[in-house]
């Protein structure tokens, strides 16, 4: 067989093959939809359902066209339906043969690139159908090493819509949520600032114990990454110090570990950025992410924790003014052996457990090898 012969009859194989695949494509959408407008669905409707699912996860883990992935997406939530007969059937379906989806992704996807963006693409659909059948599928993936799976696991786990279906039944809800905590307790390190505002988030909606475990877990690592410079996006320590401040505006000084994080984290975006715009190390971006924290902390936080209106830090900023900042900052949360106002009304104390300290620690001085901090991609 000559050169071009067999060329043209692997382009026409191939034709036939996309033909084929179009056309049954076409069947199976023509099915879903006689199916989709049923009333009553007799065990051969719940097939098609199945069949449909089926083939639609396997074109979303066997594709290598992503720019298809979206629509494959949308083609499954769009055959959702209220129909209590097919709910159900669609629910099954769709744990199945996305888990099947997941363990076939894991298992026989070498490349690591592909892998991770099919996974996370099968949690963006877990997320998409808010369905509590699902919610373990995605709990199981929420310390995957990879930071954008991370985030699609915790965002479908934590879902508000989803959480109005399953607090219908407050045990099972309850039991579920000490899980989804715990797990992303153990995901806190190496997670980026995107994953730890949705942690942040979930854990503010409990008042548990484990909820305020994970709050302070976070907080630990937001003021590590502080103290060696590494630290990125600073806009999302606003929810942290917000949802810290609802937490000791509830418990008061019944939570003192809480009230150490608030401070010390405060402070070190305080000194951050005195001492970045001091030196002229920061990152406009940077800047600006800490220029609103630190008016939002003063505006909904400071106010309500000590009393009465605060109004300094603002001015300062506003004014360009770091030594009023510096000044505003010692008053607040202490210099020294002196105790600030904020520190004096929560009882906080910044020494290692057992030992008194009144002042935040100081923030170290910038690494000379490190660069200006970068916003954060994930």
């Amino acid at each position: 067989m000559s050169f071009k012969r067999a060329v043209f009859v692997l382009l026409v194989a191939g034709l036939v093959l996309a033909m084929f695949s179009v056309s049954r494509a076409v069947v199976d959408l023509r099915r879903i939809k006689e199916v989709h407008g049923k009333s009553v669905l007799t065990q051969q409707d719940m097939h098609v359902i199945d069949e449909f699912m089926q083939d639609a996860v396997e074109d979303l883990v066997r594709t290598t066209d992503f720019t298809q992935i979206s629509k494959i997406r949308a083609m499954i939530l769009t055959y959702q339906s209220p129909q209590a007969q097919y709910a159900q059937q669609y629910s099954e379906s769709a744990l199945r043969h996305i888990t099947a989806g997941l363990d076939e992704a894991r298992t026989d996807i070498r490349d690591d690139s592909r892998r991770f963006k099919v996974i996370a693409n099968l949690l963006i659909l877990i997320d998409s159908l808010k369905d509590p059948r699902l919610v373990n599928v995605a709990v199981a993936e929420i310390k995957h090493p990879n930071n954008a799976v991370r985030y699609w696991a915790v965002r479908a786990v934590s879902d508000s819509e989803l959480w109005a279906k399953l607090n219908q039944n407050q045990a099972a809800a309850s039991q579920l949520a000490g899980r989804i905590l715990a797990e992303c307790g153990q995901a806190v390190g190496g997670s980026s600032p995107e994953v730890l505002r949705l942690m942040v988030d979930f854990a503010g909606r409990f008042d548990t114990p484990q909820a305020e475990r994970l709050l302070a877990q976070v907080a630990d690592a937001r003021i590590a990454s502080y103290a060696d410079w590494s630290v990125k996006y600073e806009l999302m320590d606003g929810a942290v110090l917000a949802t810290l401040c609802e937490k000791l505006m509830a418990g008061g000084a019944a939570k003192p570990e809480l009230a150490q994080r608030f401070g010390q984290l405060l402070s070190f975006v305080m000194q951050r950025y005195i001492k970045g715009q001091g030196q002229s190390v920061l990152q406009p971006a940077s800047a600006n992410y800490l220029v609103s924290v630190m008016i939002d902390t003063e505006e909904k936080c400071l106010g309500r924790l000590l009393g009465t209106p605060q109004v300094n830090i603002r001015r300062a900023v506003e004014a360009g003014d770091l030594n009023a900042l510096q000044a505003e900052h010692d008053k607040l949360l202490g210099t020294g052996s002196q105790a600030g106002t904020l520190t004096s009304k929560l009882n906080i104390s910044y020494g290692p457990e057992g030992q008194s300290q009144a002042a935040p620690l100081a923030l170290p001085p910038q690494p000379q090898s490190s660069a200006p901090a970068q916003p954060n991609n994930m």
